[in-house]
């Protein structure tokens, strides 16, 4: 090249450059610095809300069509439809509604992703985890962490409707994804249940290495009852005046490190008085809420939504969330701060 090239002739000459280096898998990162360095996050997700009635409905037709065993897992994914075929609420974390019907037992399997189950209708139907069965109750969480053998059933006589969150993208991401299935549908029954909280779930644990330990040391929780979160979250908001950006909140916690509650999810509860509207915030934290009690409007970017009773919507990384409570209004929400606070990603920014 002679001289400075005209832009007309540099172009060309760079896209005869491209086109020599496409076939040994060269490409100029100048040409896509820019979408992938950006100066703030840029996500595809897209706020959305989902109707719990219709939901439910459709849940109940496929009910009748497929078996749970069949299934292995009767779920309907909250797909965001900012990204179709990806079965991801945002890009990092994956939702989706369980049906368990009387009689049923979902088989028992276990695998490398981490889940939270958050009860949305029915109770008594359990949940074993590593020969432990809880037995839940609306909006009680429960957890099956990663490579713990779990399988859920349904011995009462109502339909058991749940909540399924889980890192399967950020698995898929790593391509680090294992499972197993065991032999038999379900596991036998070898601790009694609610062991787990009585051991580590009051401030106490056993002594290390006793006879007594028998959940894994990093992982010995994974029972969060509503009675429980919910007159704690209702006991501090009778003391303290609310927070203008979350109104009353509460995370859930692993005992045994006192941060989240899995190493990439992390989950919290929060209660607005009625009348009370929260000042906008954004965070890097996609995260997805069920309205718990109550009705009032979420704002995702300026874009109202209606809330009711056991509605879903999800809000993207660094998208901004107003709240305003027409009654009291309580939510459950899950997220992957968790895995953000390790990697030094987290930010947020408060209106």
């Amino acid at each position: 090249m002679d001289g400075l090239a005209q832009p007309n002739d540099q172009r060309a000459q760079l896209e005869k450059l491209y086109g020599e280096m496409a076939p040994h898998s060269l490409y100029p990162l100048w040409e896509v610095l820019a979408n992938l360095v950006t100066p703030t996050p840029r996500s595809a997700a897209q706020s959305h809300l989902w109707r719990y009635a219709p939901a439910r409905d459709y849940l109940l037709r496929a009910g009748d069509l497929i078996s749970a065993e069949q299934a292995e897992r009767r779920v309907l994914i909250m797909e965001n439809p900012g990204l179709p075929g990806t079965s991801a609420v945002v890009p990092s974390l994956y939702a989706g509604l369980q049906l368990i019907l009387p009689g049923e037992v979902a088989p028992c399997h276990r695998h490398t992703q981490c889940a939270l189950r958050f009860i949305m209708e029915g109770q008594g139907a359990y949940t074993a985890v590593d020969g432990e069965r809880c037995y839940m109750q609306p909006f009680d969480l429960v957890l099956t962490p990663n490579w713990q053998w779990h399988d859920h059933g349904n011995t009462t006589t109502t339909p058991m409707i749940w909540l399924d969150g889980l890192d399967i993208p950020t698995v898929r991401f790593y391509e680090a994804s294992f499972a197993e299935r065991l032999e038999q549908p379900s596991q036998s029954e070898s601790i009694p249940t609610g062991d787990n909280r009585h051991r580590y779930g009051r401030n106490m644990r056993p002594f290390r290495a006793s006879s007594a330990e028998r959940r894994p040391a990093q992982q010995p929780i994974f029972h969060y009852p509503y009675a429980e979160w919910r007159e704690s979250l209702l006991a501090v908001a009778s003391v303290d005046a609310p927070d203008a950006h979350f109104g009353h909140a509460l995370e859930f916690t692993n005992p045994a490190s006192g941060g989240p509650i899995m190493p990439t999810i992390a989950a919290h509860v929060r209660h607005l008085p009625a009348g009370f509207t929260t000042k906008p915030r954004r965070a890097t934290d996609g995260t997805t809420f069920v309205v718990v009690e109550g009705r009032g409007t979420a704002r995702v970017e300026g874009k109202e939504y209606q809330l009711q009773e056991r509605d879903l919507f999800v809000v993207p990384s660094w998208h901004s969330l107003e709240l305003e409570a027409a009654t009291p209004l309580t939510l459950f929400g899950f997220s992957d701060k968790a895995a953000q606070e390790k990697l030094g990603l987290y930010r947020e920014e408060r209106g």
